[in-house]
C-alpha cells in the first residue's frame, strides 16, 4: 500500500476555514484528521461538534477523528453523526479499551487507538488484532508546530514488528513534526498513515506540499 496523507485541520486558518477545506478536497489528501481536545486530557481546547458538524458538511474526503479527551466514548455518537470513518481514541484515556474499541465498530466506524510519546508499544498486545489503526505521537499532544521526537523512528518499527508477528491488519499512523524529512523515514520504517498540520497549511503551496508528501 501506498502512503496516505492525512492533513491536521488544527493548523488550518479558521477565518478562511472553508477555503481550506475547498483546498483539500482538489488536493491529493486521502483522509482530513480532526482533533478535538478537551483542555483536561490534554493542556490545550480545539474545536467541538458544532464546528465539525460544518466541515463535514464541506468536505469531501474521509474524516479522521482523534479524540485527546478524557471519556472519549461519551461522544461516539456524536462522531458517527458526522460520518467519520475513523474514531481515533488514547490508550492513556481508556479504562476499558477493549470495550470502547468494541463500540466504535458496533457505531460502524473504524477503531484507531492513539500511543503517547512516553507510552510503549508493547502495551498494545493484548488489543492489536482489534484496532484498524495505531497512531503513534511524535510531540506531546495539544498543540501543532512541535519538534519532532526522534525515538518514534524506532516505535514505528516495533510497531511494524508486532503487526506483522500477530497478523493484525492495523495501519500504522503518525502524527507531529511531520514533514518531508521526518515524513521520508517515517515512511521507510513503515509508517501507512503521515498526520500533516503546519507543513501543508503554512506551505506557500498547501496542493503542491501534499504532493510532494504523498510522492516520498
Amino acid at each position: 500500500m501506498n502512503h496516505l496523507i492525512a492533513p491536521s485541520l488544527l493548523s488550518a486558518d479558521f477565518g478562511h476555514l472553508a477555503q481550506d477545506i475547498e483546498m483539500i478536497n482538489r488536493s491529493e489528501t486521502d483522509w482530513l484528521h480532526l482533533d478535538i481536545m478537551d483542555g483536561v486530557f490534554v493542556p490545550n481546547i480545539s474545536f467541538g461538534f458544532p464546528v465539525l458538524k460544518y466541515v463535514a458538511e464541506l468536505c469531501q474526503k474521509p474524516l479522521d477523528v482523534h479524540l485527546m479527551i478524557v471519556q472519549p466514548e461519551k461522544f461516539i455518537p456524536e462522531v458517527k453523526a458526522l460520518g467519520a470513518m475513523m474514531m481515533n481514541v488514547h490508550y492513556e484515556a481508556c479504562t476499558h479499551l477493549h470495550r470502547v474499541v468494541g463500540a466504535i465498530h458496533d457505531a460502524g466506524m473504524k477503531a484507531g487507538v492513539t500511543l503517547n510519546p512516553s507510552t510503549p508499544v508493547c502495551l498494545l498486545r493484548d488489543i492489536i488484532c482489534d484496532v484498524d489503526m495505531v497512531l503513534l505521537m511524535s510531540v506531546n499532544p495539544g498543540f501543532g508546530g512541535q519538534k519532532f521526537i526522534e525515538h518514534t523512528i524506532d516505535k514505528v518499527r516495533e510497531l511494524r514488528q508486532l503487526i506483522e508477528e500477530s497478523g493484525s491488519k492495523a495501519l500504522i499512523q503518525v502524527d507531529g513534526g511531520v514533514n518531508l524529512d521526518t515524513g521520508r523515514r517515517l515512511v521507510e520504517a513503515g509508517a501507512d498513515v503521515l498526520v500533516a498540520g503546519n507543513s501543508v497549511f503554512k506551505a506557500p503551496d498547501p496542493v503542491a506540499m501534499i504532493h510532494e508528501l504523498k510522492s516520498l
